[in-house]
């Protein structure tokens, strides 16, 4: 495994330990269709919550949501659309799109930062039929 899968894969499993620890049930992680992936989905209360994890260096120049562009939230909230069809068990739940950054030190992980509604669809709750 190359040294930024390694990161990405440590990113990650940092995210997931978080979102447990601050009440998350995990429901899939890495889930992939023809549109594209989303690294985590978890469910809180009565949101089932779709996010995309961003593991920089600590001295990193670039905050690492904006590599959440427009394009790739397109494909995110295609995969979720995707998701739900698939898992109609939640479809009357709500959904929010979150980003977690992890910040690394090497290997070492220092920091998380939680962007809840990091980005909202055009169509609210709509985007899926």
């Amino acid at each position: 495994m190359d040294n930024r899968r390694l990161k990405g894969a440590l990113g990650e499993q940092a995210a997931a330990r978080y979102l447990r620890e601050k009440g998350y049930e995990l429901i899939s992680a890495n889930y992939k269709t023809k549109f594209g992936e989303i690294d985590i989905i978890a469910k809180k209360d009565d949101y089932i919550v779709f996010v995309e994890v961003k593991t920089r260096q600590l001295n990193t120049l670039v905050a690492p949501y904006l590599a959440v562009n427009e394009v790739k939230q397109k494909k995110i909230i295609q995969t979720a659309s995707s998701f739900i069809k698939s898992n109609q068990q939640y479809s009357k739940f709500s959904y929010r799109f979150d980003i977690i950054e992890i910040f690394t030190d090497g290997l070492k992980v220092v920091n998380v930062n939680h962007l809840e509604n990091a980005y909202i669809p055009l169509k609210r709750n709509k985007l899926f039929y």
